[in-house]
């Protein structure tokens, strides 16, 4: 059935601002935005000095749409500034940041808002992250990583892990069964998160100081110390193609990554632990990023 633009309008949560930040989303981009527009009254498009024909591409077909926003960095300022300057145009009482590899089902931004609309103390909730396939992927519900777990699973200690398996278990739950309701966790993905204005204005926004990676699991313990619970919600549903943006650059993309470790454990932990363990920490972190950079690089050998 064709809806008229009246009924769209009906159905939008036009209490909710969807941001995205691009950067190279190329084809993915589009489809995105697409289902943004269908189910909320603001899109901020914010681009990270783009050098595909994504942007391009979303011009020619919702160039006129009143409830678009693009802005265009000159350069890539990275994830969390991008967000931050979306969410300063965000109108909506709710704003859901959104990866432009995610394509969101029917009902998804409405799953959300019920969730945090239902429980006054939350001020962040995540989807059920799916692969193509629809299996849930890692990252969507999980407990925020301490020191001493990196470290184990840095140096790869196996007696340690068998031993003492409920200590060193993996911290992404998507192994877990599904919740059939809304339930509270430590960490959501920062490929979709809804945040209340009015916790927003309680945390404050992204930290800018992460490039990229890790800055979500600096945003979830940043409201949980400010008493704000986080959710989870399985019956907000979203295909994640993870990666898109990450392809063209790796190596630049773990260096950043790895960098936004210590910057986390630094920030959070550095006076829960002892420094001698978060030294360990920093050379794991460092001897990690060697041994992916070596497979990325083995992998381009072999892929010739």
């Amino acid at each position: 059935m064709i809806l008229s633009s009246s009924s769209q309008d009906l159905l939008r949560e036009n209490d909710v601002s969807i941001v995205v930040v691009n950067y190279n989303a190329g084809d993915f981009l589009l489809p995105c935005i697409e289902l943004c527009l269908q189910q909320v009254g603001q899109v901020v498009l914010v681009d990270n000095a783009s050098v595909d024909l994504s942007i391009d591409e979303v011009l020619s077909r919702f160039g006129v749409d009143s409830n678009l926003q693009i802005i265009r960095n000159e350069e890539n300022l990275g994830f969390s500034a991008a967000c931050n300057i979306g969410a300063k145009e965000a109108t909506g009482e709710f704003i859901l940041f959104l990866n432009p590899d995610c394509i969101m089902e029917e009902g998804a931004v409405k799953q959300l808002k019920l969730a945090l609309e239902s429980n006054p103390s939350a001020g962040m909730a995540g989807a059920l992250l799916l692969d193509e396939d629809g299996k849930e992927q890692a990252g969507a519900r999980r407990v925020v990583p301490t020191p001493w777990w990196l470290l184990v699973r840095s140096f790869h200690f196996p007696l340690f892990m068998e031993r003492w398996h409920r200590l060193f278990t993996d911290f992404n739950l998507h192994k877990q069964k599904l919740p059939s309701s809304p339930i509270e966790v430590e960490a959501i993905s920062g490929a979709c998160t809804m945040v209340s204005q009015r916790a927003m204005h309680d945390v404050g926004l992204w930290d800018e100081s992460y490039f990229l990676h890790c800055e979500d699991l600096d945003l979830c313990m940043r409201y949980r110390q400010k008493k704000w619970s986080i959710l989870f919600v399985p019956s907000s549903r979203i295909i994640h193609h993870c990666g898109v943006c990450s392809k063209s650059r790796p190596v630049f993309v773990e260096w950043h990554k790895h960098r936004g470790m210590l910057r986390f454990y630094n920030k959070f932990f550095k006076h829960q632990y002892p420094s001698v363990l978060l030294w360990f920490v920093t050379i794991g972190v460092w001897l990690r990023f060697c041994v992916v950079i070596a497979s990325l690089k083995f992998q381009r050998v072999i892929g010739r």
